[in-house]
C-alpha cells in the first residue's frame, strides 16, 4: 500500500478539496460536515485549526481537521486535542488510507504531549463509528451535538 500524505490547503488544491465531499455516498455527506464549512470554519480558529488534504500521490483522496488548544481556548474550557473533522472518498474507503491518517493525528498529538484525541460521530448505518472502533477509540459519556463523544488514550 502507498503512503498518503497530508498537504496545506492553498490556491493550487482548494477546488478539489472542496469538491471531495461531493464524492461521499448520500449517507456519509449526512456524517460529516462539506470541506468547504470546515474550511472556512479553520479561517474563523487559525490558532487553533490544523487542516490538511490527504493526498495518494497526486490524487486528493480526503480531508482532515483538528482542533489544537491555545491558551485562549484552554481558558475557555476547550483544552482538547479533537478530530474536529475527517473524511476519506468513497473510492479510497476500507484500504488502509484513513488509518494512516489517524496515525499521523496521533503521533502529532503524542509530540505535542496530549495524552488522547477526542472525536464525535453519529451512530448510523454504514457510518464512520465501526471505522473508529476499529482504531482504539471508545465512546465517552459525554455528546457533543448530536454526536457522541470518542476517546482514544495514546499514552
Amino acid at each position: 500500500m502507498k503512503n498518503i500524505e497530508l498537504r496545506e490547503v492553498s490556491k493550487k488544491n482548494l477546488r478539489d478539496i472542496i469538491m471531495l465531499s461531493e464524492q461521499l455516498s448520500e449517507k456519509h455527506k449526512k456524517c460529516v460536515a462539506p470541506n468547504v464549512v470546515s474550511i472556512a470554519e479553520a479561517s474563523v480558529y487559525p490558532k487553533n485549526a490544523y487542516h490538511r488534504g490527504i493526498f495518494l500521490e497526486d490524487k486528493t483522496i480526503g480531508f482532515i481537521m483538528v482542533f489544537i488548544p491555545d491558551e485562549e481556548s484552554i481558558k475557555e474550557g476547550e483544552d482538547d486535542f479533537f478530530l474536529w473533522r475527517f473524511m476519506i472518498t468513497n473510492d479510497y474507503q476500507h484500504k488502509g488510507y484513513g488509518k494512516q491518517a489517524i496515525d499521523y493525528i496521533v503521533k502529532m498529538a503524542k509530540e505535542l504531549g496530549y495524552k488522547r484525541v477526542l472525536t464525535s460521530c453519529e451512530v448510523v448505518e454504514d457510518g464512520p463509528y465501526p471505522f473508529y472502533e476499529k482504531y482504539g477509540f471508545v465512546k465517552m459519556d459525554k455528546m457533543f451535538g448530536e454526536e457522541i463523544g470518542l476517546e482514544l488514550n495514546i499514552e
